[in-house]
């Protein structure tokens, strides 16, 4: 049985399994396909590492989408 682990998104609680990527938090979070960026504990993590990227217990997350409009 997985761990379960309190991190915080965009400054609300969230409890995810032990374990869980970046990519991951993001398929959860229905936030994919589009351009996206994410700052774990204040360090932008790579779009080419979000699926190598675990987290951790109490990390915090702010996940920023983009969207155009005019």
């Amino acid at each position: 049985m997985l761990r379960a682990m309190q991190i915080e998104v965009n400054g609300r609680p969230h409890q995810v399994d032990a374990g869980t990527t970046v990519a991951a938090l993001l398929e959860l979070l229905g936030v994919q396909g589009g351009p996206v960026a994410v700052e774990r504990n204040q360090e932008i993590v790579p779009r080419a590492e979000h699926g190598s990227t675990a987290l951790h217990d109490g990390d915090r997350l702010e996940v920023v989408q983009f969207v155009g409009g005019g």
